[in-house]
């Protein structure tokens, strides 16, 4: 175990969750098993001839919402839990768009609090940043379907807050975008993950949901731990704990934004996007990734006998500079936490490529060809990345 993941596991986090991959190595993974969710049948349809099939997803913000709950009560800020709403949706929406689910989406949310520390005005905020950002699709074309859900107050088990989400939807099997025929031959084309598109009222510094535990207490100071003891994990080794130099109302130079800001910034939204690239060529699109947990090196879950090569990304945003100056996280590390700079991936034909690149970048999404798929030496995929940091492989 290297010293950086050596700091993971004491602060009881994992980047690629082994333990949970080796849990469900022999769970059913549905009727396209390469896919980047799981999809079942639907028996009301087995019948037809191009029967449909059933998606349900569950993720949520994780451990920024500890984050957020500092930032409130250290500033009074609630525009934060807009931002955690978001954060709860996104990271479930996001993961449906890899498998050609753009529309007609499902919400029901679960919310668990500590009353004693989080009042009525939070979970008040939280709900209506649900629906501030399902309206918000809405313009789009993005139909989000609020179900209800869940607020709970369970002290016993959660310090602050924790937010979740569940979603459901349903697909013609036709329409699946299935990572199994990813192949060499196939570019990646890559959505940029910081900057600020059209639908968005601020600049996204490019944090998803994932890596948050890491992030927070390798960016912030160790005044956060005596203010505010209930954001982290007592049995966390206590140099462990917000072991960075910044407080979270300093001002980022090259952004404008306070640190705690840039940190939290929402989990972007690709839906959009990918429904205007699918609407037109959903039948020239091999595979998509969500680079969320295992960040750059997601793919190596959902291919074959491949070897992927990333040697044209984005230059590394400003958010994760940081935290690897804070941390000094080696590089290769770096790449298999955070997602770096971009956070969707298309596997397509390099003559669609432009198209694609195109439509991002009218939604003020940055875009570009990062990569190519070759053929592999084995049966598992590899991949490489070279880097102005190094090369790295995995």
């Amino acid at each position: 175990m290297t010293d950086q993941q050596d700091r993971y596991a004491q602060r009881g986090v994992s980047s690629q969750k082994e333990d949970v991959h080796k849990a469900i190595k022999n769970v059913d993974k549905g009727l396209f098993p390469k896919a980047f969710c799981k999809i079942v049948e639907d028996v009301y349809s087995e019948k037809e001839a191009d029967p449909w099939c059933c998606v349900m997803h569950a993720d949520g913000a994780g451990t920024k919402s500890s984050l957020a709950y500092a930032y409130w009560k250290e500033t009074g800020d609630l525009s934060v839990w807009d931002g955690i709403s978001q954060d709860a949706i996104v990271m479930n929406t996001d993961d449906l768009l890899c498998v050609g689910i753009t529309d007609d989406i499902y919400i029901s949310s679960t919310i668990g609090r500590n009353k004693k520390l989080v009042p009525g005005e939070v979970i008040e905020r939280l709900i209506s940043g649900t629906e501030k950002f399902i309206s918000k699709m809405a313009e789009y074309e993005v139909r989000l379907i609020p179900t209800g859900g869940e607020t709970a107050d369970v002290g016993d088990l959660v310090r602050t807050v924790i937010a979740d989400t569940t979603v459901y939807a349903k697909i013609r099997r036709s329409r699946v975008i299935d990572n199994a025929r990813i192949q060499p031959g196939d570019v990646i084309v890559g959505l940029a993950s910081d900057g600020k598109a059209v639908y968005e009222d601020f600049y996204n510094g490019g944090m998803g949901s994932n890596g948050l535990t890491s992030a927070r207490h390798d960016v912030f100071a160790k005044y956060l731990s005596e203010k505010y003891p209930e954001t982290f994990d007592s049995g966390m080794p206590y140099d462990l704990v917000y072991s960075g130099t910044k407080l979270l109302t300093d001002v980022e130079p090259e952004t404008g934004l306070t640190y705690g800001k840039l940190v939290l910034s929402p989990t972007r939204t690709y839906a959009p996007v990918v429904k205007r690239v699918l609407d037109a060529y959903r039948t020239k699109i091999h595979g998509m990734i969500h680079c969320t947990g295992g960040a750059q090196t997601k793919i190596l879950h959902f291919a074959d006998n491949v070897h992927i090569v990333k040697d044209n990304m984005f230059a590394v945003p400003v958010l994760f500079r940081t935290i690897q100056q804070e941390s000094n996280t080696p590089w290769a590390e770096m790449f298999k936490v955070f997602n770096m700079g971009h956070r969707m991936e298309f596997y397509t034909e390099e003559s669609y490529a432009q198209d694609i690149i195109d439509i991002s970048e009218s939604f003020g999404i940055p875009a570009r060809i990062i990569g190519r798929v070759e053929k592999g030496n084995g049966t598992k995929a590899s991949l490489t990345i070279r880097c102005p940091m190094g090369e790295f492989s995995y």
